[in-house]
Formats: C-alpha cells, structure tokens, sequence
C-alpha cells in the first residue's frame, strides 16, 4: 500500500533530492575541472564551460584510450554473455534436475556470495597464470611429460574467463525459474516438450526481464573492473579505461593534469550511464518481477 500523507511525501522528495546531489556532485566537479585551463582555479560554484568537449575530444583522440576503450568493451561484453549463460543453466538445472547433491550444489553457490573477487584472487590468479597446472601434475606422477604450459596472462580470455561465474545470476534464475507454476511445467511435459525445449520456448521468456536487469548489471561490474585487470595484465595494450584513468596520476612529484585525468574520468563512465539510462525500466521491471 502506497502512502499519500503530504509529510511523508515531503520527506521522501527531501531524501531523494540529498541523495541525487550527493551522487551528481562530483560528476559535476569533474566536467567543471575538466573545461578549466591548466592553471584555473576551482570554486564553489564553477561551471561546465566549452573547453569540456574540447577535453574530451582530446581524450577520445588518443589512440590508447581508443585501445583502452575497446578492451573494457571486450571485457564488459565478455562478462556478461559469459556469467547469463552460466548462471542460466545452473539455475535451471538446479530447479528442474534432480539429482544427488542438488542442494549441496545450492548451498555451495549460496554461501559463495560472501566471497568477493579479492579474497579469492591469489588463486584465481595461479589458475589464470597456468590453467594446466594441475593436469600437467597429475600426468608427471603417471610418468607422462608433456610440455603445454598456456597462459592468460595479458589476454582477453584471462580478463574474462575468471570472472564469468556469479553467484547472485544462479540465486536470481532460481528464483525465477520457481516461480513458473507446476501447471505450466505438467503442460509442456504432456505437450512433449523435452528440456532444452522448455528452457527455450518457455523458461527463457519468462526470464527476459530478469536477464535484462542482470545484462545491466553486469555490464557496469564488468566495465568498472580495476583490481583483477591491473593485477593479470602487464601489457600496455591490454590495459582498460579504468585502468587508464588512474595512470593519468603521477606517481612521483610531478604535478597533477587534473583536466586530463577528469576528461578520462567522464569518458570512462559514460558507457554504463548510457547502458543504465536506456534501459531503466528493464533494470527496474527485471528485479521487481523477480519471484512474482
């Protein structure tokens, strides 16, 4: 039930304009830094003026930002087609397959939420490092030598392939997937749809708003990623937007471009601004819908 008391309301509007400010701010101090000279001087009340679109397209000219440009987009893409996929079919075969150790399976993806990137990341990274590792071992016990060592250090598929799998998509799918009704499952059963015709004339459908919000969300993660490409790639061709944005800080003495850094700031978030504004009521309609 909604409430229509007139304090209520006012607050909720004073709440939510505290909140937009708070969040608009620096987004504005970093457009107003950027349209300043090099020996400006920021107030309080400084404005976005025209040297911005010539910061920015400086920024956009430089062929490593272009390059930074296209391995975040890579990277961005990546994940999520990756972790969709993935999550996916974990959540459907945990709903609609029986077999032993289902719940353990469950449990073991649940209680992986509380485990963020960076409490895993030494051996994510041996793994990403020598992903045959423990198979060249296995064989050298067996007195089989092979000489495969790959790597996905500095490479698309190491920026990606460590990342694809979440435990919050697999935890959304299921709760989409069991809020299909029995009846409609007994249906298609009778009508002699086999699983993978069910996952896609029916389950695949009734999943589209939570796969757009996921798609959004996703996106962001990915592209905001800074730790995970910043420690496997060494490559100054590999290196992503974000990861271009804090190289514009001098790590000696040096003065700061505060124009160039914010100019790379603004083109680096525009992307997931984009994303999110275009499909907000998907976003909004995906994670409301959700276990309806």
């Amino acid at each position: 039930m909604v409430r229509r008391d007139p304090v209520f309301r006012a607050l909720a509007i004073c709440l939510f304009s505290i909140g937009a400010v708070a969040m608009l701010l620096p987004v504005w101090y970093a457009a107003a830094i950027a349209s300043m000279t090099e020996d400006g001087r920021l107030t309080l009340f400084s404005l976005p003026g025209p040297g911005l679109i010539v910061t920015i397209a400086g920024v956009l000219a430089d062929p490593s930002v272009q390059r930074q440009l296209f391995n975040s987009l890579i990277m961005a893409v990546g994940i999520t087609t990756a972790k969709i996929a993935v999550s996916l079919t974990a959540g459907f075969a945990i709903v609609y397959f029986r077999f032993r150790g289902r719940n353990l399976a469950f449990w073991a993806i649940f209680f992986s939420l509380m485990l963020p990137v960076e409490v895993r990341i030494v051996p994510t990274y041996a793994v990403a490092a020598d992903p045959l590792g423990p198979l060249v071992a296995g064989l050298r016990l067996l007195g089989i030598e092979i000489g495969l060592s790959p790597s996905l250090l500095d490479t698309h598929a190491g920026l990606i392939l460590p990342l694809i799998a979440s435990a919050t998509a697999t935890f959304l799918y299921r709760q989409v997937f069991l809020s299909v009704p029995g009846e409609l499952v007994e249906a298609a059963r009778i009508d002699g749809a086999g699983p993978l015709r069910f996952l896609r004339d029916i389950a695949l459908p009734l999943a589209a708003p939570a796969t757009a919000a996921l798609t959004v969300i996703l996106f962001v993660y990915g592209w905001n990623q800074y730790l995970w490409p910043l420690l496997i790639t060494t490559d100054e061709r590999m290196a992503t937007v974000v990861m271009g944005v804090a190289r514009t800080l001098p790590s000696d003495n040096a003065e700061t471009r505060w124009g160039l850094t914010m100019g790379r700031a603004l083109v680096a978030m525009a992307p997931p601004v984009i994303l999110v504004i275009l499909l907000q009521r998907r976003l909004v309609a995906g994670l409301t819908d959700v276990g309806k």
